[in-house]
């Protein structure tokens, strides 16, 4: 991205019509992530013949397609002394156990006390810069009320063959999560695309025209009104366990964005945590695998479902 706003103008060929314009600017601007380009289509930065259009806009061979591309405004983003929960390190990666309330990278509204933060401190200048400049070391996240393991990347080797690994769904990702109301299955799959809510661009919803989601589950343990379930993701959408579990009458403990948010006990967001992670290490090429604890809120909790049997 430059340092100050740019203009772009794009013709689209035969080759092209019919494709959403969202995917049509992706493709061609591989510079630019998605989500950006979907940024600036919402903003009113891309003209389809000098006519504002939304991301399902199909382009039409013989387009004319301007592109604002807005000015870099890139936080200044400093390393902080946070204690990190170091599960493994060695020279290539970082694992660590994210505890409840921090945020993965700085974004909007957190630009300090981030994961991201804490490992500049810890790391120094030895992250991976594939992500960019706010997201140095990061190649997957979790959401910032959800617990547990996550792998971050020293270099740009260890992050490309850590993210390839993501692309093909070959990394194992467990998690446990605490649901409302008792399941009549033992284990199940929910298999359903996901995108954004068209209602809410903040929540995510199933949506047949969305990417391919899938969640395998298998019930731990049923109490009278919860569940404490296992959840594996065989993709790893935004929100997929949270979204997926509401979608079959179980939303998790606490949430309040795909739930009622109601809870007995005095918790902070969703009742989820990234247990279990495992996959082939970048350099060695051996496949290992590293476990997060149970939180203790998490367990208080399923002791007094045990004691008290709600």
């Amino acid at each position: 991205m430059s340092d100050s706003p740019e203009t772009l103008i794009l013709n689209v060929d035969e080759a092209a019509d019919g494709v959403r314009i969202d995917k049509f600017l992706s493709d061609t601007l591989t510079e630019y992530s998605r989500s950006f380009i979907q940024k600036i289509i919402k903003d009113e930065l891309v003209l389809a013949n000098d006519k504002h259009v939304k991301s399902n806009y199909k382009v039409a061979a013989g387009d004319v397609l301007n592109i604002t591309v807005p000015e870099c405004k890139t936080p200044e983003i400093e390393p902080e002394n946070i204690p990190l929960d170091i599960i493994y390190e060695d020279d290539d990666i970082i694992v660590v156990n994210k505890p409840k309330g921090m945020v993965v990278h700085p974004a909007a509204g957190h630009y300090s006390g981030t994961l991201v933060n804490a490992l500049m401190y810890h790391c120094k200048d030895n992250l991976s810069g594939i992500n960019g400049v706010s997201r140095p070391g990061i190649v997957h996240r979790i959401d910032m009320n959800t617990t547990g393991v996550l792998v971050t990347c020293k270099n740009d080797f260890a992050h490309s063959r850590i993210a390839a690994q993501l692309a093909v769904h070959d990394i194992t990702r467990k998690y446990n999560a605490i649901v409302w109301n008792p399941f009549s299955v033992e284990s199940g799959t929910v298999d359903a695309p996901l995108a954004r809510s068209r209602k809410d661009r903040k929540k995510v919803a199933i949506d047949q025209s969305g990417r391919r989601a899938v969640t395998h589950y298998r019930v731990l343990k049923n109490f009278k009104q919860f569940a404490h379930v296992e959840c594996q993701l065989e993709t790893g959408r935004t929100h997929q366990i949270r979204v997926h579990m509401s979608s079959i009458g179980h939303p998790l403990l606490g949430d309040d964005v795909y739930g009622s948010g109601k809870s007995p006990y005095n918790i902070t967001g969703q009742a989820l945590h990234a247990r279990v992670l495992g996959f082939v290490h970048p350099r060695t090429g051996k496949y290992m695998e590293f476990e997060a604890p149970l939180p203790d809120y998490f367990q208080k909790i399923l002791n007094d479902l045990e004691s008290n049997g709600r």
